[in-house]
């Protein structure tokens, strides 16, 4: 915790869209390196994955980290990917306590993958239970689209009721570009089909290549980022439309050179500062 000889940073005044980071971009590294890039370059806030490290389950550390930087905890990604399935226990308990780290760390909104198709008990009632769990908590789930999963020119049902959530009754939606190219889905007319349901971006990009889910830098890729960016800035959509953060979500783990992580960030939120803008 802070002493009380030292004063924390005031906090600097938020646009009306914040541009946050990931957690998940600075991987393998820590969330204490993610906090120290994302300060270093001039990001709105965090967005922090959890995982099976200590430090992104712990409110404590969490709480300590933004107060050392100055940068609010915007979102929390829940524990619901493949390799994070031993993390927190079952299904409903993984969405439990992400509502209440969100809570105490003060993020309003915690991302949320749509349930595996043998997540029986869970799949079936999922829809229902994060309204439940919004009611409850005052913290809402934005539920994050995905991709079918292929093998060749066969497809595979991996989720329930279905990878894309724009049909689907969730109030609140996460809209992933990476996770669109793969789909081979069009990410401009989904965010305007969702409209005041878009509540949380990962910003990314990627192409429409099979099974593999790049996490470009936007505009590295296919997708009409920039477009769907400039849509989301207009002010007669932000009347009826987006009211959320954007989070830079983009792979890092192949940087090799010194500075090549932090360059490919800084890279990134110029890109959303510039089609958003706010430069």
């Amino acid at each position: 915790m802070p002493t009380e000889d030292v004063q924390p940073r005031p906090p600097h005044e938020l646009p009306r869209i914040p541009v946050a980071l990931s957690t998940s971009s600075v991987y393998p590294m820590g969330v204490a390196e993610g906090f120290s890039i994302a300060d270093d370059l001039g990001y709105d806030g965090m967005e922090v994955m959890v995982t099976h490290r200590s430090e992104s389950q712990q409110a404590s550390t969490l709480n300590e980290l933004s107060w050392r930087f100055g940068l609010p905890i915007m979102a929390i990604h829940a524990p619901t990917l493949l390799l994070t399935q031993q993390v927190w226990g079952s299904a409903w308990e993984k969405l439990k306590r992400s509502a209440a780290l969100a809570q105490e760390v003060g993020a309003g909104v915690v991302v949320a993958h749509p349930p595996f198709r043998w997540q029986v008990g869970y799949a079936e009632g999922f829809a229902e239970g994060i309204e439940q769990l919004e009611q409850e908590t005052g913290v809402l789930f934005a539920v994050e689209n995905m991709y079918p999963w292929r093998a060749g020119t066969r497809e595979a049902t991996m989720y329930l009721p279905h990878w894309d959530p724009v049909d689907q009754p969730y109030p609140h939606v996460t809209w992933d570009f990476s996770h669109a190219a793969t789909a081979e889905a069009d990410s401009l007319e989904a965010v305007r089909a969702l409209g005041q349901r878009l509540r949380h971006v990962h910003l990314t990009d990627g192409w429409s290549n099979g099974f593999k889910d790049d996490h470009l830098i936007p505009g590295q890729g296919e997708q009409r980022v920039a477009e769907a960016m400039e849509l989301l800035a207009r002010p007669d959509f932000a009347e009826t439309g987006f009211n959320g953060v954007v989070a830079v979500e983009v792979a890092t783990r192949t940087a090799r050179n010194v500075g090549d992580r932090e360059r490919w960030l800084a890279e990134s939120l110029a890109f959303a500062r510039t089609h958003l803008g706010q430069e």
